[in-house]
């Protein structure tokens, strides 16, 4: 069994006595009392909140969400998470904003400070995204989205909370792990006077990785290239990465919401509907399916034309088989759905266990959220959603404040020779949001209990 497996396994147990503990009242009155206090204060807090929407005036409270928006955001994005786990409690405690609706403003502030990375790894940096993983997991990713968002919606809330908080912790311990092994190669490197690749995962060196710029965010899923060997825009990848974009776009807005609200009218759990969903799978498929050929043809042809023996030396991403990345797209991309983030805080940490280079994990993670993130933010526009002009200038205080984070921690990187405060950075970022998502799901949970609401699992329709 995966440890993916075991942990989901684990949390339906330990989530499932959880829920049987409450039924039986074996909370403390102390702890419900205070719970309940936390909750009124919430409701209370949003309502005066919505009584205030509409004047013209900018309120204080506003002004400590942009404020807290630009930390957060500068913070994320240099780990390279979207940072929607961040945005969320600032702007439905903060700024006081309904959670529906600081879900779309999130979209919109996950995709600023997406865009301002990308560009920033564009034209500063040499070549640190790598297309091909971009490539190979940007089809499954949107697949494994739409199966969380179903699973989203048949899942009780405290099982939803209970996944993700452990999930979260699992990542956080393995993330730290990660660290301390990269800061100990540094240590050794710091202390023998010369440097050697920072790979995780039990990775190789790979000749031409020693020593520059480029062997930060060396290390490459097909060919063992570095960074600065990569292209800074390659135009077909890039082609190719927008079709697929598009496609699930088109599909997504086809379907519309669960109110049959789309630009097409499609009935709700429907056979236009359901065929329509169905339809992402095989789709899938056959975009990867023509990824990895075209890959793999195009290394071939390289290696022909170079006269290049195969490298005695592999990272442990070339190790892998060929549908592993993939597989682990879509894995990564259903528990994103299922836990209705945008995803960088799983990539991220996905992209560090199978071998890639801190930088380079960074780089791309970002690249990979700018896709995720646009599309819900498209779609949220399409179906109507209010207060874009607000939105906008949230989504604008996170460009600036992402390109401000992303400087400041390549120039530490620079200056320290220590890419592993990037996986601690993603660490400390994983454990505030552990924090954040248990406090506040257990509110929602407990709210909802002492209100009798229904906890069980539902139909998709």
């Amino acid at each position: 069994m995966s440890w993916t497996a075991r942990v989901l396994v684990a949390a339906t147990l330990v989530s499932a006595a959880a829920a049987a503990a409450a039924s039986a009242n074996s909370t403390s009155p102390h702890h419900g009392h205070l719970l309940g206090r936390l909750s009124q204060w919430r409701e209370d807090y949003l309502s005066e909140a919505a009584s205030q929407e509409g004047t013209g005036s900018v309120r204080r409270n506003t002004v400590l969400a942009w404020i807290l928006s630009f930390l957060a955001a500068s913070v994320s994005s240099a780990g390279g998470v979207g940072g929607g786990s961040l945005f969320l409690p600032i702007l439905n405690l903060v700024a006081g904003l309904s959670l529906k609706r600081a879900t779309s403003y999130s979209s919109f502030m996950v995709t600023g400070g997406a865009v301002s990375n990308v560009l920033y790894n564009l034209f500063c940096t040499r070549g640190l995204i790598d297309y091909d993983i971009a490539l190979l997991f940007q089809p499954c990713l949107l697949l494994g989205v739409s199966l969380g968002v179903v699973c989203n919606v048949m899942f009780p809330e405290w099982l939803i909370t209970a996944l993700f908080s452990l999930f979260l912790a699992f990542c956080t311990a393995k993330t730290w792990r990660a660290g301390v092994k990269i800061w100990r190669t540094e240590t050794v490197a710091a202390r023998h006077d010369h440097k050697v690749p920072l790979l995780i995962g039990g990775g190789l060196p790979v000749p031409g990785q020693v020593g520059g710029e480029g062997s930060l965010g060396g290390g490459s899923v097909n060919g063992g290239s570095t960074a600065g060997d990569r292209p800074r825009f390659p135009l077909k990848d890039i082609a190719v990465l927008l079709v697929v974009w598009l496609s699930f776009f088109l599909l997504h807005v086809f379907i519309g919401d669960k109110h049959g609200k789309g630009v097409i009218k499609i009935k709700p759990c429907g056979i236009a509907y359901w065929l329509v969903t169905v339809f992402q799978v095989p789709f899938a498929v056959a975009f990867t399916a023509y990824i990895v050929y075209a890959k793999r043809n195009k290394d071939g042809r390289h290696d022909d034309e170079d006269g290049k023996e195969p490298n005695s030396f592999v990272t442990k991403t070339e190790t892998l088989p060929p549908l592993a990345l993939p597989l682990a797209a879509f894995v990564t991309g259903s528990l994103s759905g299922l836990f209705g983030i945008g995803g960088g805080l799983l990539l991220n940490p996905v992209l560090l266990q199978i071998g890639i280079p801190p930088q380079t994990a960074a780089a791309t993670s970002s690249f990979m959220v700018l896709f995720c993130a646009s599309m819900s933010m498209v779609q949220f526009i399409l179906l109507g959603m209010k207060g874009i002009g607000e939105a906008a200038v949230y989504a604008g205080i996170c460009f600036v404040a992402s390109l401000t984070g992303v400087i400041l921690i390549a120039r530490a990187v620079k200056k320290s020779g220590r890419v592993s405060m990037i996986v601690f950075l993603v660490t400390a970022i994983m454990a505030l949001s552990t924090v954040i998502v248990t406090c506040f799901g257990a509110i929602d949970v407990w709210t909802q209990y002492t209100g009798g609401a229904y906890m069980g699992f539902k139909l998709p329709c």
